[in-house]
């Protein structure tokens, strides 16, 4: 499960260094790109900013997707990436700790391929994290480059 990019868009800390230690327990070890908010992930998909001059045409494996970000919204994210022709088959999968109905009615509305809701036990965060690493970057079967 290496060399395949997983976009992890991740405002909190903590969460951050969870999901990368639930990953490292798991052994996945591919490249986790963290964006701290939605307009750096925006730019790193889009070649802007920090990120002018990078290949968009390298999209990540998947991308994790929190809802609750600074400067742009998880949902506006969503929304950009589905509307733009180079991204728009990204899998996106919100990972949140999110419990409004809203937000998972619209996740899905605007076209993320799943929404998960982050385990709040380390036990089975980690666990959530093996079975997300299995099924993205193992077992789906990403659309041609």
């Amino acid at each position: 499960m290496d060399n395949k990019v997983i976009l992890l868009v991740e405002d909190n800390p903590d969460d951050e260094a969870l999901t990368l230690r639930a990953f490292k327990k798991n052994n996945i070890k591919n490249n986790v790109v963290v964006a701290h908010d939605g307009a750096e992930a925006l730019d790193y998909l889009f070649g802007a900013g920090q990120h002018a001059g990078r290949d968009i045409t390298d999209i990540p494996q998947v991308m994790l997707l929190d809802l609750k970000l600074p400067k742009v919204d998880g949902l506006e994210v969503l929304r950009r990436v589905r509307e733009t022709e180079h991204t728009r088959l990204l899998p996106v999968v919100i990972l949140t700790s999110s419990k409004e109905e809203q937000d998972l009615m619209t996740g899905y509305r605007l076209g993320c391929n799943s929404y998960v809701r982050k385990p709040v036990n380390f036990d089975e965060f980690v666990e959530a994290a093996r079975q997300l690493g299995l099924y993205w970057l193992v077992l789906n079967e990403p659309p041609p480059k």
